[in-house]
């Protein structure tokens, strides 16, 4: 390996274990304190859209990885460590194409309601606003510009920011972007960022927003049907076929018989 390749392995060994450090924030279980909240053993928690977390590296095409990022090493992304799977989950991409970078983090997190703190829906609001105040609130993010993203998810918010990291004794600008997106009781936040290196440019900062906000639109849309869950819609089509089938047979015996 010449001193070149060698330098830029290195680097991307070091770099490539940031956006895990982030899915360790997204994934956090602080809440905002509710130190008034009365209690309420006996109340009935409110019902919430997703029972379940879904799978974070099946919430994207191979189109939209390959796009996103380029030369993705695994494919189909690496699945992430969860402390709790029952309410958090995350995937990973890293890819090198030539001397551009790029990562691309899906992270879960799936609150259920709790009568003394709020709904599900509530909880992961508020969780949304965390995670978009975590990146406008970091001084060592540069120019953080937020704003919200239409027709994605309940609500959706996109952050654009740049940082500098220093890897193998040299420094390198990160054009990065996270958007955050509410879908009932759970949270996508998709943390993209690109960089180049050996002196190439890092990405501009709309098509890194357009990438990311690509990501999070997809993973959003594809939730529901990752999930499994909707149970009860489940049940009301089910309802709907067993009285079809009774109004069915009821005609059917209603029938005037042949002369």
């Amino acid at each position: 390996m010449n001193g070149k390749a060698s330098r830029l392995a290195v680097r991307m060994t070091a770099l490539a274990a940031a956006p895990v450090l982030f899915v360790a924030g997204c994934s956090s279980d602080s809440e905002p304190e509710n130190d008034d909240a009365p209690p309420s053993e006996s109340a009935t928690p409110e019902p919430v859209k997703f029972a379940e977390v879904p799978e974070p590296c099946a919430l994207l095409s191979g189109d939209t990885v390959g796009d996103v990022v380029p030369e993705a090493d695994p494919e189909e992304g690496e699945e992430l460590e969860s402390s709790n799977t029952t309410t958090s989950a995350a995937c990973l991409w890293n890819g090198l194409d030539g001397y551009q970078f790029r990562s691309l983090t899906v992270s879960l997190r799936r609150f259920e309601s709790d009568p003394a703190v709020g709904s599900g829906d509530e909880r992961a609001t508020a969780y949304l606003q965390q995670m978009v105040d975590e990146i406008t609130g970091d001084d060592a993010n540069e120019e953080p510009e937020a704003e919200e993203l239409p027709e994605t998810g309940d609500e959706a918010v996109s952050v654009a920011y740049r940082v500098t990291k220093e890897a193998d004794d040299a420094e390198h600008d990160y054009t990065q972007q996270r958007v955050v997106v509410r879908d009932g009781n759970v949270v996508v936040t998709v943390d993209y960022s690109g960089a180049g290196f050996e002196d190439d440019d890092a990405p501009g900062a709309g098509d890194v927003k357009e990438a990311a906000d690509r990501a999070a639109q997809e993973a959003a849309a594809n939730l529901g049907s990752a999930a499994g869950g909707g149970e009860e819609e489940g049940d009301a089509e089910s309802d709907d076929s067993e009285e079809s089938g009774e109004s069915g047979d009821a005609a059917e015996g209603a029938k005037p018989e042949g002369d």
